[in-house]
């Protein structure tokens, strides 16, 4: 998505908060004339878009290196009032940073949101091995953390450095130099059609009868839609139950997209589309 003015009535964005965080860069991106309001939580921030507090909400949904964020597919699978309404995917550089004038030498515990940590994974063990990490709600919170805990270091991105008066020690300290996020926009309602669109859903079928994901996939395959993702999430039902999840080519409203969809929910004990919108588009000066 492009930093376009935000559409009429979207005056106020939800992120994982507090400031400083990658998800709020990735809303100032897509709306950057809305009022940005930070949430301690993705689910908190999914609430308040649902009672109206603000007009969006913006959320990791994918990493290239961790794959899916969980907590933002379970909303949407637990939610029907909310769909997806746009994406965006950020190149994301992690850095390490200490208390203004300390030592990185003896840093005791480093801080940071699980992604993020699993993201640094092979860095942390080779330049601090045995060196415990912490959870943290976010990347900023986890740099207002270490700020009040001697001894301490943050990963987070180097806006929270700049926000939160943190010294950086490191940069690009991922574990591929190719670390990308997708956000996406939620909202009350996917988008309307462009004629470059994805639509994400949610489905389940029965588990005990050989064939029935395949039939599912040939719906697409004979109409010529081509899938962008899929993988599986456990139903919390039982162990062994899955709910699967598709992005494909095209909006819900296109004919042939409509008749699969169709065709998909009749055979589904669960059936869910999380919305279809906008296909992000990099910039040309991010294109290889």
């Amino acid at each position: 998505m492009s930093a376009d003015p935000p559409p009429a009535g979207v005056v106020s964005v939800a992120y994982l908060g507090p400031p400083g965080t990658n998800s709020e860069v990735a809303a100032v991106r897509v709306f950057p004339a809305a009022r940005h309001v930070p949430y301690s939580s993705v689910a908190d921030a999914v609430h308040a878009l649902e009672r109206g507090e603000v007009s969006r909400a913006v959320a990791a949904i994918e990493n290239s290196l961790q794959g899916s964020v969980t907590e933002t597919v379970d909303l949407l699978i637990r939610d029907d009032g909310i769909a997806i309404c746009g994406e965006l995917v950020l190149d994301i550089e992690h850095c390490l940073m200490v208390r203004p004038g300390a030592s990185h030498a003896g840093i005791a515990v480093i801080y940071s949101h699980p992604q993020s940590l699993g993201q640094c994974r092979d860095y942390l063990e080779r330049a601090y091995p045995g060196v415990p990490t912490v959870a943290a709600l976010s990347n900023a919170a986890a740099v207002a953390e270490m700020l009040r805990v001697p001894g301490s270091a943050a990963i987070a991105p180097a806006r929270a450095a700049e926000i939160y008066g943190a010294e950086i020690v490191g940069c690009g300290i991922q574990d591929s130099r190719v670390n990308r996020t997708r956000f996406v926009v939620l909202g009350r309602a996917g988008a309307p059609a462009t004629g470059h669109d994805k639509t994400s859903i949610a489905f389940a079928v029965a588990h005990d009868r050989p064939g029935t994901l395949v039939s599912v996939l040939h719906e697409f395959s004979d109409r010529s839609i081509n899938l962008t993702k899929i993988e599986s999430r456990p139903s919390r039902e039982e162990l062994g139950i899955y709910v699967f999840l598709l992005d494909i080519e095209g909006h819900r409203d296109d004919p042939l997209v409509a008749q699969a969809l169709a065709a998909v929910k009749e055979q589904a004990d669960f059936f869910r589309v999380f919305g279809s919108y906008p296909a992000w588009q990099p910039e040309p000066s991010a294109q290889p």
